[in-house]
């Protein structure tokens, strides 16, 4: 099974952080109709932007237009396979200078691995971090999106982080009755370790490992 935005049950009330992988329009839309919210990063052409009327939006346009300002935070609508339009919010930021180039650097170094050409909005998209979300401005501030992407990212370094102190990798085989007491034994471990974990990064062992 591919990666999901609902895969596992949607809980009314919580609020899903996701990567752009997960920008999946009609299961966007499944969270919103269970009471559910979510943010999730986008890329620039990963999905087609819309006004209220369902009239294409240019993205680079809208980056290009705020570039002085460096931030984003307006309405935008995406036109699903099927259905209606969703209704959403669009929550940009500009990189650091340094940030920018390390991502332009990055795109510059997957075209060439990929063999295509690389766009000049591809480029300009680089600069930002791009969100897309269902939370209302009225509830959360352009600040409280940001934070909440940011806690994301942390929570991703630091579970790699773990996963390379611990070693977990897939379980041994696919029984459920394995693989269960396998992968629950494992993050018993992390939570043991995790008090320690800033001690241990100064490991050489664990400097190998990575």
């Amino acid at each position: 099974m591919g990666e999901a935005l609902d895969l596992i049950p949607v809980v009314a009330g919580e609020i899903r952080l996701a990567d752009r992988a997960y920008l999946q329009p009609e299961r966007m839309a499944k969270l919103i109709q269970a009471e559910a919210d979510f943010v999730i990063r986008a890329g620039w052409k990963g999905a087609r932007w819309c006004d209220a009327q369902g009239r294409p939006i240019n993205l680079i346009s809208l980056l290009r237009k705020a570039a002085t300002r460096g931030q984003i935070d307006c309405p935008i609508w995406i036109k699903p396979r099927r259905g209606a339009l969703l209704a959403l919010r669009l929550v940009a930021i500009k990189k650091p200078a340094e940030a920018s180039a390390a991502s332009r650097g990055k795109a510059r170094r997957s075209a060439q691995k990929g063999g295509h050409q690389l766009s000049k909005q591809t480029l300009e998209a680089a600069d930002w971090v791009i969100l897309v979300t269902s939370l209302k401005s009225k509830d959360f501030t352009t600040d409280d999106v940001l934070g909440l992407y940011r806690l994301r990212w942390r929570i991703e370094l630091a579970f790699k982080r773990l996963k390379s102190l611990i070693g977990l990798k897939g379980p041994p085989g696919t029984d459920e009755r394995s693989a269960r007491p396998h992968i629950l034994a494992h993050l018993l471990v992390i939570l043991l370790l995790e008090p320690l974990v800033d001690e241990l990064a100064d490991s050489p062992r664990l400097a190998h490992a990575a």
